[in-house]
């Protein structure tokens, strides 16, 4: 199963928005109260039942991705986040083919995490 994860980071200092971001500026805006968005990082996950994929973020933060179940039109992933080697996240989504979820994740630099994922089966 491939997913993709994008780790953007979120913040009120400026109002630029990262151009690759655009697909999901709409969301962002509706959910978030910030002005600035800026892609870390783009990842493509191969994930499989039940074996979790840990991500860095920044040396100290890294999220983990576990494919818990797979259906005709749905996945359900376990994302984990840790910082200085405590969960500080934990929760379960249901995301469809085609779709994108974003979960707002811990402080980071000037402002927050931001997790954007999605995938396509």
């Amino acid at each position: 199963m491939q997913a993709r994860i994008r780790i953007i980071e979120a913040s009120n200092e400026g109002t630029s928005v990262d151009p690759i971001l655009r697909d999901v500026y709409g969301q962002l805006g509706s959910l978030f109260s910030f002005t600035s968005y800026r892609l870390l990082r783009d990842i493509t996950l191969g994930l499989v039942g039940n074996r979790p994929l840990e991500v860095v973020i920044h040396p100290g933060k890294s999220v983990e991705v576990t494919l818990i179940g797979e259906y005709k039109n749905l996945i359900e992933l376990r994302i984990r986040v840790k910082r200085e080697g405590a969960w500080v996240l934990n929760t379960h989504v249901r995301l469809f083919s085609g779709r994108t979820i974003l979960i707002g994740g811990p402080r980071h630099a000037r402002g927050t995490i931001i997790f954007a994922l999605s995938a396509r089966f």
